[in-house]
């Protein structure tokens, strides 16, 4: 077990000093005030009770980082689930939710204990901001309801259904709300303009660290809050809408289970687990640019899969690598998962000794933390620099953003990837080719009359460059077949099949098949695939030797 488990936590535990201790208490403090807000925001959205994010950002928080393969990644609810969560409680209910999480978590600690943490590294980057633009974009749509202080029972999960409650509830517009909404914004953005410590710089004065350490998010929620008491404006409270929070951990409970239900949850489950792989290997990624380390993928990946397996059971929803609290971590000194799993024992603090104090937070302020949160995760500058690159990445990008927001994720990363596979295919079949030699290429090919054919093949011989085989079959000549491979570096088996069909055909019509140059891969594929054997004495090292070997077929 502890071959292929074992987390980072392990490793930085020697050498641990005091003095970091400290640090990695503070920076969890710092982290754990960050994600109060966050975590009911991003639970609301999702169409849950605020306490699911508190509960999954202390559980599943905690698991991430006690288990995990990175040394400062903070694990909890995360915006990319929003849409993903909402669509299924809409569809499937509450039950079916729990199910599809644990099942996810399930399937990524499968993937870390086969080590397939790097795989997730050949999604194309168009197809991963794709989606991360559509899901801000849905994001902002979502809230719009509370940020304007609509009166929206239930707000659909599709686009179009969205834009058509919105206009429907548009003549209940409550201007306190929207006020406090926009003013709760422009405190975020301006905290953000002129405290936050994006350079990661140190100040010297003790007010200005203060202001550095003290989020935007929380300060637009303290003055909001309180303003909304003091002008005792109607708005929608977590109180009044939800009944305030906790103050205990929720109970363990257990779904009903049928394997019906889970063959209806094939694609949620399969979308929770590849975005929940995404994010956090791609947070992991980030935060080792900050630190300056490489963490472990597979590792990560089984910590991501017990805490999605557990938390549910408790009242959480699906967790995730979080960048900005993850960044937050790095920038107030966190350098161990011992700040992470601080982070999560604060909040278990907060709702232990403050839960009544959420009773009084607006809605319209949550609305507003989660807007600023939708426009930060989006890369929209990737539109502008669109005319940079090359057709197939541009159509493969705005693809993948409008089936997120108009139709689903699934479908959109389903096409992104076709897309970029057929892509790919089609790029490096034109980088596969076949080059004949002729007697102005080499002297001892003169006066052979066509008794002998020379071909050298470059690149890779795959399923969508077979053709250039089947084309030798059609001009055969009469005596031997000279294939000079290598500067071929991938036969995959379609190649090995087409390899085999040639052979056979030239058996058949008694002409010398003589191979060259065979190296590595393909030199391994022919002898796995029976090709060296039906060929025999006929592979050489190198294409003089080939020629030579052909040259004494003709004479004979």
């Amino acid at each position: 077990m502890a071959f292929f488990f074992r987390p980072k936590l392990v490793d930085t535990l020697k050498g641990y000093t005091r003095e970091q201790l400290g640090t990695d208490i503070a920076s969890g403090l710092t982290v754990g005030v960050v994600a109060l807000p966050l975590a009911m925001a991003f639970a609301i959205a999702s169409g849950l009770k605020p306490e699911a994010g508190l509960f999954t950002a202390i559980i599943a928080g905690f698991i991430i980082s006690a288990l995990g393969g990175s040394r400062v990644q903070i694990g909890g609810p995360a915006g990319a689930f929003i849409v993903i969560v909402y669509g299924i409680l809409e569809r499937y209910g509450l039950a079916n939710l729990i199910i599809a999480t644990a099942a996810s978590g399930v399937l990524l600690f499968v993937m870390g204990l086969l080590k397939l943490g790097s795989l997730i590294r050949f999604i194309p980057v168009a197809v991963i901001i794709g989606f991360t633009n559509g899901i801000a974009v849905l994001i902002m749509l979502s809230q719009a309801k509370d940020f304007l202080g609509l009166k929206v029972s239930n707000m659909p999960a599709d686009f179009f259904g969205m834009l058509r409650t919105l206009h429907e509830a548009l003549p209940t517009f409550q201007a306190p709300a929207f006020g406090l909404a926009l003013g709760s914004l422009m405190v975020i953005v301006l905290w953000q303009r002129f405290f936050s410590n994006r350079a990661g710089k140190e100040p010297k004065q003790g007010l200005q660290r203060l202001l550095q350490i003290v989020p935007g998010s929380i300060v637009a929620l303290i003055l909001a809050t309180s303003m909304a008491q003091v002008l005792n404006l109607p708005i929608e409270t977590i109180g009044s809408k939800f009944g305030g929070i906790p103050s205990e951990l929720p109970r363990l409970v257990w779904p009903a289970f049928s394997w019906d239900t889970l063959q209806h949850l094939g694609m949620p489950i399969l979308t929770l687990t590849l975005l929940g792989a995404i994010e956090s290997l791609l947070c992991a990624r980030i935060a080792d640019g900050l630190i300056d380390d490489r963490h472990n993928p597979n590792q990560e990946l089984m910590a991501q899969g017990v805490a999605n397996f557990v938390t549910p059971f408790f009242g959480g929803m699906p967790a995730t690598g979080t960048i900005a609290r993850t960044v937050t971590n790095v920038k107030s000194g966190g350098r161990t998962p011992i700040a992470g799993m601080v982070h999560a024992l604060t909040l278990l603090l907060v709702v232990w000794v403050a839960a009544p104090l959420a009773n009084h937070i607006p809605l319209a302020t949550l609305a507003a933390i989660l807007m600023f949160v939708a426009w930060n995760m989006g890369e929209w500058h990737a539109f502008t620099d669109l005319k940079q690159f090359r057709i197939p990445y541009r159509i493969t990008l705005l693809a993948v953003f409008l089936l997120t927001v108009v139709v689903d994720l699934t479908v959109a990363v389903e096409f992104g990837l076709f897309a970029a596979g057929i892509t790919f295919i089609y790029r490096i079949s034109n980088l596969s080719r076949i080059e004949q030699l002729s007697d102005q290429d080499t002297a001892k090919l003169a006066h052979q009359n066509g008794q002998i054919s020379a071909y050298r093949l470059y690149g890779a011989l795959f399923f969508g460059a077979v053709k250039l085989l089947e084309d030798i079959e059609n001009t055969l000549p009469q005596k031997a077949l000279v294939l000079d491979l290598k500067n071929l570096i991938y036969i995959d088996s379609s190649g090995a099949d087409a390899l085999l069909a040639l052979a056979r055909i030239c058996q058949k019509k008694h002409v010398r098949l003589i191979i060259c140059g065979l190296n590595h891969q393909p030199l391994d594929i022919a002898r796995r695939t029976g090709f060296l054997d039906l060929v025999g004495q006929n592979v050489l090292p190198d294409y003089d030797s080939g020629l030579d070997a052909a040259l004494l077929s003709e004479k004979r």
